[in-house]
């Protein structure tokens, strides 16, 4: 029998690549966000996983043996709440993940879209990204002396090849490639490094939605021929936590299984 993730993290040595770090990812109820957790559980860090998903977040945490506190991305207090519950948890913050996003264009051309539903999701997507993000600032700079604060924004490639019928969400994750670069140029005097990692399309309760015909498209032409797995997804997200990169910022990692090559 496998242990479980909690049971491999706590038996972790030095040699796990987030021994001692104290990490905070959003949108960390399921899926995407609930595997980074995992990952990161293992390799030796302390987790909060923060969520609009109430129950399934505890429950990912109690699973994890990690911590959960409430988030609502598309409000500004909540945010700042969460943090702050997030940093006293962990008695500092060493990472913070911005994982979590809403969809709600799918399937959609441009000229069917509701203006509110383009609201809903740069509000959440993108400015809720940059308020996790300037919230955790006090944190992530104290973190200096422990090698240097850690932003890893998870965009899409869908922003990197154009796919429509999903133009808000596309917008969306341009818009937080972008804030990547401009980020990492803001914070590196302060020991922080922002870097960004494009998903392919990846096989998780958020996706399920999507037409198999868009599943097609991208197991077809990706030079790896198989479906994605979130746990593809976890080596990038570790790596750009850790201290192995440490001089490593601004960047954009697609992880697709070369159905985009950046």
């Amino acid at each position: 029998m496998s242990e479980a993730p909690h049971q491999a993290a706590d038996r972790a040595t030095g040699n796990a690549l987030l021994q001692g770090k104290r990490i905070l990812i959003s949108g960390g109820a399921r899926g995407l966000g609930r595997a980074f957790g995992e990952a990161c559980r293992r390799e030796g860090a302390q987790v909060v996983l923060a969520d609009i998903l109430h129950a399934e977040g505890r429950a990912s945490a109690d699973a994890l043996a990690a911590q959960f506190v409430p988030l609502d991305l598309a409000d500004p207090a909540s945010i700042e709440a969460c943090v702050q519950q997030s940093v006293a948890l962990l008695g500092g913050l060493d990472g913070l993940v911005n994982c979590g996003a809403i969809t709600n264009s799918g399937g959609r051309n441009l000229d069917q879209l509701e203006i509110d539903t383009w609201d809903q999701v740069m509000t959440v997507n993108v400015r809720g990204s940059w308020l996790m993000s300037r919230a955790a600032l006090p944190a992530l700079r104290a973190a200096r002396a422990q090698g240097g604060g850690r932003i890893v924004n998870i965009a899409s490639d869908t922003a990197l090849w154009g796919a429509p019928r999903l133009m808000a969400y596309v917008a969306s994750k341009g818009a937080l490639i972008s804030m990547t670069r401009s980020m990492a140029r803001e914070l590196g005097g302060d020991g922080i490094t922002v870097n960004a990692i494009a998903p392919g399309l990846t096989l998780v309760e958020a996706t399920e939605y999507i037409p198999q015909d868009r599943h097609d498209l991208y197991r077809n032409g990706r030079a790896l021929q198989r479906a994605q797995q979130p746990e593809d997804v976890c080596g990038a997200v570790v790596f750009f936590l850790s201290d192995a990169s440490a001089f490593v910022s601004g960047q954009l990692l697609p992880v697709n299984g070369g159905f985009v090559m950046h």
